[in-house]
């Protein structure tokens, strides 16, 4: 294993040992001495990789939404590529589908990250708050222009920003709530998601006879544990 490869593998550890400490004890319970003792990592090391308890949350959160922005664009990009008629309305549905997948998928492997994701954006500094949310409007209007393919409102209608807002709201709150021996796997969960994106709560919770069901995209990992790019001397 090579230098960078190394690094960034500490690094990987760190940030999700990081997000279980403060999906525990919230951003403010936890100490860098803690972190490190929790990792086996010198104090030092710590410090020279991540700063501040504030990168370390920065580091945390654009990892987490690069990983979802891409792996969302990655499967989307299979369903184009596999239509058969461009523009058909199954295309879009399967791309619906695959966004969903993607996003349930992820919260269901990072829970930890998740929760912090949604209730520490507040500790972070203005500056880093803007890098966040250049990330956030990404991946929010990839569902969106997902969204405009099935709504024919006319121009300057806001429908397709409340639909796209609707589904976010199903999607984000999974992490809150859902029990895996209780309420099924990411498949189960995205289809119920799905279904109900198309049809509303009549189609919830079962499928209409000779209803097309969309194939479960290929992800290439439940990205816990990516490395984080550009990080190998530290957050810039």
């Amino acid at each position: 294993m090579s230098r960078i490869d190394r690094a960034q593998q500490r690094q990987s550890e760190i940030l999700n040992a990081a997000a279980e400490f403060v999906a525990e004890r919230g951003f403010h319970g936890m100490s860098m001495r803690d972190l490190a003792k929790a990792t086996g990592k010198n104090i030092s090391t710590l410090y020279n990789d991540f700063p501040s308890k504030e990168a370390l949350l920065l580091a945390i959160q654009l990892r987490a939404f690069q990983n979802l922005c891409d792996t969302a664009e990655q499967v989307c990009a299979q369903q184009v590529r596999g239509a058969a008629v461009p523009g058909d309305v199954t295309a879009a549905q399967d791309r619906l589908f695959a966004f969903i997948y993607q996003h349930v998928h992820y919260v269901l492997s990072n829970q930890a990250v998740m929760r912090l994701l949604v209730t520490e954006a507040s500790a972070l500094d203005p500056a880093s708050r803007a890098q966040v949310r250049a990330l956030k409007t990404r991946y929010f209007v990839q569902l969106r222009d997902i969204v405009a393919e099935f709504c024919t409102c006319p121009p300057g209608d806001r429908c397709v920003e409340v639909a796209t807002y609707n589904i976010f709201g199903m999607l984000n709150w999974v992490y809150g709530w859902h029990e895996p021996g209780r309420h099924g796997d990411a498949e189960t969960l995205a289809r119920s998601i799905y279904r109900m994106a198309l049809s509303g709560l009549g189609s919830c919770s079962t499928r209409a006879p000779g209803e097309r069901e969309p194939g479960v995209p290929a992800l290439e990992s439940s990205n816990l544990l990516d490395p984080v790019a550009g990080h190998d001397g530290g957050p810039s």
